[in-house]
């Protein structure tokens, strides 16, 4: 790969006090090294994003919105390009990291439509020698703090909104996967964005999230990742009152009745569960069957589990690619133990598979029996790990499917039609997908509650997040 550098106010910046080394989690190679940022050039990027604000804000919508349009045919003109990096430095599987390429370009054209229907209000007055106006204009100074595990997309669901604003950005990539949001910065230098716009800086968390949390310029943060940080940057955040936009963790359950169609609800399960090998903040980590069904759907999920491919994502016949690293793997490693010494079964899976690779490799697993206090029946996975449990009635896996502080995401296999919405009326979660386990499309708002975080992502709903409304009150 090409030598890298971090993209501040326009320009390519190569000066650093040290050098952050990029690895391919498959196999360990050595692929790329990246300037990391001192705390001087991350005020340099905000002040310079500062500075853009004014001229970009006041850019017709229209305009914002060709540009937003070119990004996006950029990106799909390079996107076989794209994919390779996001492999490269991710480990998830081409075919995966293809539909990320696709749909981050997706998020870009959808927004650039809706940067062109900003509307206001006019407002009735009380009396007749006043009109009242309500407008929406940008925050200011976004900083766009986002997570390894879907190193583009990612990017563009928090980027192409606020540019639709009219808001100017500071992105700060997650350290195991830098490559992929530089790679956009290109696109975004190509296409024309006006010096400033967007800025790219790559480092120390402390140091960054310091200069962003302790900056009166930086009037907004949008995270992805953890809950435990999301918190920690609510509080530092609460001193300069700047707007938040969270998307922390999350403890999926997904639910199987009696009537689901049993080989649609399995496919859902792989689909949800072992997509970027279980990396996901919305994949299933609790698997809930219906007890009269319970036997016959373990059997063909545990036959469907076990005929996943893992190795290098770069393969076409791998399903599932490593984790990202060590930490990951030793934390499900953590939890199948947690999980056995309480009694749980191990259906399939459960220990790392004998590949001629150094990465963080995982076998998919599913493991049954196991009481609800057990590590996996509380804590976020991150990784190819599935607990199973039984259940018989409707207010009883309600409830079990509730009592978590996470609630980003949800899943239900059934047909009955008042079944089904009683139950994703009951659940405790932003997003439920019914018969559905991928439910995520660009036009739709992504978000959670509870623990899981608050603000959308997506949609109309997404562009919001990026608007202050201002009232105006005219005196005639």
């Amino acid at each position: 790969m090409e030598p890298y550098s971090l993209y501040v106010g326009g320009r390519w910046v190569k000066e650093s006090e040290a050098l952050l080394n990029v690895y391919n989690p498959a196999s360990g190679e050595h692929i790329a090294a990246v300037p990391t940022a001192s705390r001087e050039l991350v005020h340099e990027s905000i002040e310079t994003a500062y500075n853009a604000f004014p001229l970009w804000s006041r850019t017709p919508a229209a305009k914002r919105a060709q540009l937003l349009r070119a990004v996006a045919q950029k990106i799909r003109e390079n996107a076989d390009y794209l994919a390779q990096v996001l492999t490269s430095e991710q480990g998830k599987p081409f075919s995966e990291a293809r539909g990320e390429i696709a749909i981050s370009a997706d998020y870009f054209e959808w927004n650039a439509e809706e940067a062109k229907r900003i509307y206001g209000e006019t407002i009735p007055a009380s009396v007749s020698n006043k009109r009242l106006l309500a407008l929406r204009q940008p925050v200011g100074v976004v900083a766009s703090i986002t997570p390894w595990n879907f190193p583009a997309s990612m990017i563009a669901r928090k980027v192409a909104p606020a540019l639709a604003a009219g808001c100017s950005v500071v992105i700060k990539p997650a350290s195991a996967t830098p490559l992929s949001a530089l790679e956009l910065a290109r696109i975004f230098d190509e296409v024309g964005i006006p010096a400033g716009v967007i800025n790219v800086v790559v480092g120390n968390a402390a140091v960054v999230a310091s200069e962003i949390l302790n900056n009166p310029k930086v009037r907004k943060i949008s995270f992805t990742g953890s809950t435990e940080v999301g918190q920690n940057l609510m509080r530092e955040a609460a001193a300069d009152l700047k707007r938040l936009s969270l998307e922390l963790g999350g403890h999926a359950p997904f639910i199987v009745m009696d009537d689901a169609d049993l080989d649609l609800a399995v496919s859902g399960v792989i689909g949800s569960k072992y997509r970027n090998a279980g990396q996901t903040c919305i994949c299933a980590n609790r698997l809930y069957v219906q007890n009269g069904i319970y036997e016959e759907f373990g059997r063909r999920l545990a036959k469907a589990v076990e005929a996943l491919r893992v190795g290098n994502g770069m393969e076409a016949s791998v399903d599932v690619g490593p984790l990202i690293d060590e930490a990951a793997l030793n934390k499900v490693e953590r939890q199948v133990e947690d999980a056995v010494e309480r009694g749980g079964r191990v259906m399939v899976g459960g220990s790392r598979p004998n590949l001629p690779l150094s990465g963080a490799f995982y076998l998919p697993t599913v493991v049954d029996r196991i009481p609800h206090d057990a590590l996996v029946a509380r804590e976020e996975t991150f990784g190819p790990l599935l607990g199973m449990w039984g259940f018989d009635t409707d207010d009883e896996v309600v409830s079990m499917a509730n009592n978590t502080p996470y609630g980003l995401a949800a899943y239900f296999y059934g047909k009955d039609f008042a079944r089904v919405t009683r139950m994703y009326e009951a659940l405790e979660y932003g997003i439920v997908g019914v018969n559905d386990p991928v439910p995520t499309v660009v036009q739709a708002p992504f978000g959670g509650v509870k623990h899981s975080g608050h603000g959308r992502e997506g949609g109309h709903q997404g562009l919001d997040e990026y608007l202050d409304w201002k009232f105006v009150s005219i005196g005639l």
